[in-house]
């Protein structure tokens, strides 16, 4: 770890100077408590650094914070070993595809009753319109796109885990997206000039903060239900399709969220954009790109982190650099030896895993942060295009 100054720690051995610059403007912010703490992964995002973390007090960023509000991720660690998969997975994945339904705007059509009972018990802060409340019920157990994805994997002791990567689907963007408008009105109207407009903040205990911190919360738990969601679905299924085995245990984590913490003895509000967090003893997940290896870990608590780590690899290019540079055909050398949707080898260029930082580097980068519990090397990939 290294200080970049008194208000930035950073973990990054690699990160470009357009990202620091970023890293910095944020760290500049009068509502940030003490210091940012930049990830291994760092890279640029939009307002804030993907790949930080945000202590503040009396107030929050919403755009800090993101618009996939709650988005994680969510494994599940079976009995079933190496010896015990068929010799063809590749039949297992128009299964997948029913179970853990990906897409923008892709639902599990004729299967809302989960998401309706979820809502039922769990409604909204703010009233959804029919329309809202329909996306809401219909996107219940989806992956979306991008980056969001399901594979089976195996550990270094070639036990079986399935993992995937999904967060509060149409709603938590929709939601996330009208608070971020009300803050940058919020600042104009109390004349604030801010270095990056997207920076903008509600302060706490006003009629806004409130509103804005309601609607995350819940949409994080739907997030997180999400995530359980299509992992009860797609565990039941692998294991019929197997013929045996059972769940042994789950991980669940956010990776863009804020919550309430106590850090150096205050009451702060913090938010992780890009990175887990990582208490002492906190169960973890940290994917690598496709094709790449994955960990489970355990968080060790280190407290100029503000007990967190890295949520993955963290992109080396944008998008358009990435499919400027690559092909589908580069892609699917990269994924060789492996069952995958290659029919949308097309769409998915920018996932390349040259597009990203190497996760061998960020897992010893963050060495003090997190200590290795297994590494998964993936078999199946399915992945939103």
């Amino acid at each position: 770890m290294e200080w970049i100054t008194p208000h930035l720690a950073s973990w990054a051995s690699e990160v470009d100077d357009v990202t620091m610059a970023q890293a910095l403007r944020l760290s500049r912010l009068p509502v940030i408590a003490g210091h940012v703490a930049l990830m291994p992964d760092a890279h640029l995002g939009i307002g804030a650094t993907v790949g930080s973390v945000i202590a503040t007090e009396g107030a929050v960023i919403p755009s800090a914070v993101g618009v996939d509000l709650g988005c994680g991720m969510a494994a599940v660690h079976t009995t079933l070993r190496a010896e015990d998969l068929p010799d063809d997975l590749a039949r297992f994945m128009p299964v997948v595809e029913k179970a853990v339904p990906a897409g923008i705007g892709q639902h599990f059509r004729g299967a809302d009753t989960p998401g309706r009972a979820w809502l039922a018990a769990n409604p909204a802060p703010t009233l959804l319109e029919h329309r809202l409340e329909t996306k809401t019920v219909q996107q219940f157990g989806s992956l979306g796109s991008g980056n969001h994805f399901f594979e089976i994997c195996l550990s270094s002791e070639d036990e079986v885990w399935l993992v995937l990567h999904s967060g509060s689907r149409g709603i938590g963007n929709i939601l996330a997206t009208g608070h971020i408008g009300r803050a940058r009105g919020a600042m104009k109207e109390a004349l604030v000039t801010l270095e990056d407009p997207e920076l903008a903040w509600f302060v706490e205990g006003t009629p806004e903060f409130e509103a804005y911190v309601a609607d995350m919360l819940w949409a994080q738990r739907y997030a997180r239900a999400n995530r359980d969601c299509m992992l009860d679905r797609v565990t039941a299924e692998f294991l019929r399709f197997v013929g045996h085995g059972t769940e042994r245990t789950r991980v669940n984590c956010h990776h863009n969220f804020c919550q309430r913490e106590h850090h150096h003895g205050h009451d702060l509000w913090v938010t992780r954009k890009g990175a887990i967090k990582a208490d002492l003893g906190d169960w973890g997940i940290i994917p690598g790109s496709m094709g790449a290896r994955s960990y489970i870990v355990r968080g060790k608590g280190q407290p100029d982190s503000f007990r967190s780590c890295a949520h993955g690899a963290g992109r080396r290019l944008s998008r358009n650099a990435a499919r400027k540079r690559y092909t589908a055909s580069d892609l699917a050398e990269r994924m060789s030896g492996r069952v995958w949707n290659d029919s949308a080898a097309e769409k998915l260029i920018d996932e390349i895993p040259d597009a990203y930082k190497p996760i061998e580097q960020v897992m010893a980068d963050q060495a003090d942060l997190v200590t290795v519990v297994t590494e998964l090397r993936q078999i199946l990939n399915h992945k939103g295009s």
